[in-house]
């Protein structure tokens, strides 16, 4: 599957560009105009499901929760910080390959799996 995703600001630009590099639509929040707003959690999300987009994330705690109370979103993914960009844009890329919807799923990458 090739996914559109929206890529929190904490999350790193060579991960988007590798993830790019397999395809999926990645739009970042400085592409969005987006960038060093401090813009809450919750509104990320839903800018993110209102364009249809997974939400993409090392803000492992705050979007677990938020997927707990609104289970309606288009989809997060929670990462595992990993220094090893290609390495972290290839487990996402292989997760995603293995669903065939993203809506309202809660992913979880961690390094080594």
């Amino acid at each position: 599957m090739i996914a559109r995703l929206y890529s929190n600001e904490n999350f790193p630009q060579p991960v988007v560009v590798a993830l790019r590099g397999f395809g999926h639509d990645v739009l970042t929040s400085l592409d969005a105009g987006k960038a060093n707003d401090a813009i809450p959690d919750d509104e990320v999300l839903r800018y993110a499901t209102a364009d249809r987009r997974a939400v993409i994330t090392h803000n492992r705690q705050d979007f677990i929760h938020l997927h707990r109370l609104h289970p309606d979103h288009h989809d997060i993914i929670v990462c595992t910080p990993d220094t090893d960009f290609p390495a972290l844009a290839a487990r996402i890329h292989s997760h995603l390959q293995k669903i065939a919807s993203l809506q309202g799923q809660l992913l979880r990458i961690n390094r080594g799996n």
